[in-house]
């Protein structure tokens, strides 16, 4: 008989590169899903793991494989001590792993971590490398995380995640859709570091910032979002089509965050409106961006404030991706679907994810 309750821990590794998200998560199937976050923390990487975590995708072959041995043993250490301060005995550590490339259209996805080091490091079972059979379906492999959304929080009308990446999935035509909307975190933070920080908190310097009309109708004419089938972004995207742009203005970084806000605002705006079936869609808004004030602000003046975005717990908006993975492992282990086609243009749905002991 197959379990209906499970505990598990899901770690994520962001694009962004701050840390490793840690979410202790309790799942229980009945008529529907339930799901509580018994506990969650942020690590922080090491300032050498972290460098080369973040120049990863120019690493040689051999020093690659290294990274990925090494940053498995590491999240292991990690777990051992989580586990350790919060005395709990997981059934399975469910890891998303560092992306490295992202190139669907190759066939290729890779996320580092490697499952039999992380395995081998705590004695638990391991399941990670969620991404890799949908792309061999022709899918995008990304986004992953609205079979969570469509499950765990079905009154909402839109989650949006922001993060490195901003993502967005919701339910139409009735079936499940999203894809990746436009930037955020990585070009955001790239900015604020030009100024001394890590990132810009709750979007003040923006705020300060005038739009660069230019820089503005640039950003809005990359081909990538006149594609309207399944669509994801990597950070090579980013490097090709949207850093240039932004190194040729020169415009000022609160003037270039200024102009990333509205970018974004206009961007999700126009997605929320053309798929929205009520005047005034409930959202969910999670990941670092949920903190962006100015951004929220800017979001709902593209919407006319038409939009209701409920409060969340800082749990749920920090580490919503670490718990979604942790359900994408328990339907894993189930043997239930946990990639959609409808979302990825893959030829079908997969239950993905290699299994470690």
């Amino acid at each position: 008989m197959t379990p209906s309750r499970y505990t598990v821990i899901g770690l994520m590794s962001g694009t962004s590169g701050d840390g490793l998200d840690l979410a202790l998560c309790e799942f229980e199937k009945n008529e529907s899903w339930k799901f509580q976050i018994l506990e969650a923390e942020t690590v922080a990487f090491p300032p050498l793991l972290e460098s080369e975590l973040m120049n990863s995708h120019t690493l040689s072959a051999l020093e690659l494989s290294l990274l990925d041995v090494q940053f498995g043993k590491w999240m292991g250490e990690i777990v051992n001590a989580f586990c350790k301060k919060y005395n709990c005995q997981p059934d399975a550590i469910c890891s998303h792993g560092h992306t490295v490339y992202h190139q669907p259209n190759k066939g290729l996805s890779l996320q580092i971590g490697n499952g039999w080091a992380l395995h081998q490091s705590t004695g638990m079972k391991v399941i990670n490398d969620f991404r890799m059979l949908d792309v061999q379906h022709g899918g995008q492999g990304a986004p992953l995380v609205p079979i969570g959304d469509k499950l765990l929080f079905p009154e909402m009308d839109f989650c949006i995640n922001l993060g490195g990446i901003a993502n967005i999935s919701m339910e139409w035509n009735g079936s499940r859709i999203a894809f990746d909307t436009c930037p955020f975190n990585l070009l955001l933070n790239q900015q604020a570091k030009v100024l001394g920080a890590n990132y810009d908190d709750q979007g003040k310097w923006a705020s300060e910032g005038t739009i660069d009309q230019n820089l503005l109708d640039k950003l809005n004419s990359i081909p990538f979002y006149q594609t309207k089938s399944a669509k994801s972004l990597g950070r090579e995207d980013l490097e090709t089509d949207f850093m240039p742009l932004i190194a040729a203005s020169e415009a000022s970084p609160k003037d270039i965050m200024a102009t990333l806000v509205e970018h974004f605002a206009m961007q999700i705006g126009r997605v929320i409106r053309n798929y929205s079936s009520h005047p005034i869609p409930k959202v969910l808004l999670t990941g670092g961006g949920a903190y962006h004030t100015f951004f929220v602000q800017s979001l709902e003046e593209q919407l006319y404030g038409a939009i209701n975005i409920p409060t969340q717990t800082p749990q749920l908006i920090e580490f919503k991706e670490a718990l979604i993975f942790g359900f994408l492992g328990v339907l894993r282990l189930r043997g239930d679907m946990n990639c959609l086609r409808s979302v990825t243009g893959a030829i079908e749905d997969s239950s993905g994810g290699m299994i470690f002991g």
